[in-house]
């Protein structure tokens, strides 16, 4: 069984909310402050940053935006004001891609280190907002559940509406849950607006279960995580395997529990930074985002955040490697179209399911 304390502090975040400033006290002038606000799950190594702020002579402040929407949302109200609350912004995904850009929230910055970067994944032809990690949303099921029963696992999201599947997929509802808003916008990628309400239906007809948050989902209604859930099926990440393995409270040769990731399955979380507009320290946030695509920073990802690095030449660890799976077609939506139809889209589905 997995240590709860530490996967949900993985799964959910840990913030560093400040760095020590760089040793002083011989009457030399204090190193400038460049202020980096994230989404609340945002983590990396202090010793990192603290390599970060002594090559560039800077103390770096992390500050606690809260999730992307409501960071994003104080961002774009203090730049109305011409008073942006820091000089980047950390924690935005192409599920709000175009609401940021669309407000003019960042400067341009073409960074060489772009050169590096799959083209997947630079979504804003303006170099404004800058790839730096992605994460997939897929169900993970509980292998010895499935084996026990002689039961095969689902291919593909049309076989959860099958009868031999009813009651055993916990999802969570998208109106209060990033993974459950992910998998929703999986099914639109997949059924088309005029199809996905079919769909849910049809899950509803099966008897799915809807959670309020990842966190009951996964540590109450999955039976891997608990042993006592009564669904061997959950909305959560591509990445929990690994994280599994990482923290059982005795050593396992593999994880408990895998990924479905057949096609449209899954969907692409893509995590951007971007030097916001206003700034007095345009060339250490400059530096800043040079050093989040860097291999070093990179290969710090996996195992703070539990997300995948960009960088293609950034080593994974060999838990990832061991037990997570890389979905080779994730479902993916116009981030305009996103951006266009989201309250509507929970909202209907809000009125079907929760009715």
């Amino acid at each position: 069984m997995i240590k709860k304390v530490f996967f949900s502090i993985l799964m959910l975040g840990v913030m560093i909310t400040a760095c020590q400033p760089l040793p002083g006290g011989d009457g030399t002038e204090s190193p400038p402050t460049l202020t980096v606000m994230t989404h609340d799950s945002f983590a990396v190594s202090s010793d990192l940053i603290a390599k970060f702020e002594a090559a560039n002579n800077v103390r770096v402040n992390f500050i606690k935006g809260g999730d992307t929407g409501a960071a994003l949302n104080r961002i774009i109200l203090t730049q109305l004001k011409g008073t942006p609350p820091a000089d980047v912004f950390y924690g935005l995904d192409n599920s709000f891609l175009s609401r940021a850009l669309e407000n003019d929230i960042f400067e341009s910055y073409n960074t060489p280190a772009l050169a590096d970067i799959p083209m997947q994944f630079q979504l804003d032809p303006q170099k404004r907002a800058i790839p730096i990690n992605y994460g997939d949303v897929c169900i993970n099921y509980d292998k010895a559940w499935f084996e026990n029963k002689g039961l095969a696992v689902p291919g593909s999201l049309e076989d959860l509406t099958k009868p031999e599947y009813a009651g055993l997929l916990a999802v969570e509802n998208p109106a209060t849950s990033s993974p459950g808003l992910s998998f929703m916008l999986a099914t639109i990628a997949h059924f088309g607006e005029e199809g996905y309400l079919d769909y849910w239906q049809a899950l509803v007809d099966n008897q799915v279960v809807v959670t309020s948050d990842w966190e009951t989902a996964y540590y109450t209604n999955f039976s891997a995580s608990s042993g006592r859930g009564p669904q061997p099926m959950v909305v959560s990440y591509a990445s929990s395997p690994a994280a599994e393995l990482i923290y059982a409270e005795e050593p396992l040769d593999e994880a408990p529990t895998a990924s479905i990731v057949s096609p449209d399955a899954c969907w692409r979380q893509v995590e951007f930074a971007g030097i916001l507009k206003g700034t007095e320290k345009l060339a250490l946030a400059e530096k800043f985002i040079d050093f989040l695509l860097s291999v070093e920073f990179q290969e710090d990802v996996p195992l703070q955040m539990f997300v995948y690095p960009v960088h293609p030449q950034a080593a994974l660890p060999a838990e990832f490697v061991q037990a997570t799976q890389i979905p080779q077609q994730p479902a993916s939506l116009d981030p305009a179209l996103i951006a266009q139809n989201r309250e509507s889209w929970i909202e209907a589905w809000t009125e079907l399911v929760l009715k």
